[in-house]
């Protein structure tokens, strides 16, 4: 059975059946899929991080740092900022190890606990990920007096 509807003009149309609109998915936007994060980004964030504690004065060991000074002086070549960052990232958590280099004079566990907090916060805040650990290995003490372990550069 057909209906028709009257226009303004006295015209008739035949009615035309409408299906409500449904909304496809369900649920909410923002759990309709999944984000991965690699090890190498919550790496550079918690490196970044680490770096702006006052009191750090480099990251990595003796040999990282000495290759890495070589490598930043090529042409093409950037500064390493997860130099000294290690990372574990799982789906909802993450865990970091960190090896730093102190400026001599400051206290080590306060600045480790100022690079722990400062990690966790950017990390987390960035990535949404559960920080369980950031464990941290001091290596070396920078005395005032010693030289940047930057290799000579070969052309002055």
């Amino acid at each position: 059975m057909s209906e028709t509807t009257t226009t303004p003009d006295g015209d008739s149309e035949p009615q035309v059946s409408t299906r409500k609109a449904t909304r496809r998915g369900g649920g909410d936007p923002a759990a309709r899929g999944r984000t991965t994060i690699a090890d190498g980004v919550v790496e550079k964030i918690a490196g970044l991080a680490a770096r702006d504690v006052l009191g750090v004065h480099a990251m990595g060991s003796g040999l990282s740092r000495t290759l890495g000074a070589v490598r930043d002086r090529v042409p093409g070549g950037s500064k390493s900022v997860t130099r000294g960052v290690k990372a574990e990232v799982g789906e909802v958590q993450t865990a970091l190890d960190l090896e730093i280099v102190v400026d001599y004079g400051v206290s080590i566990t306060e600045v480790a606990r100022a690079v722990r907090e400062n990690v966790i916060a950017a990390v987390e805040r960035m990535t949404g990920l559960e920080v369980v650990e950031v464990n941290i290995a001091v290596s070396d003490v920078k005395l005032p007096d010693e030289e940047e372990e930057e290799p000579e550069p070969r052309i002055q």
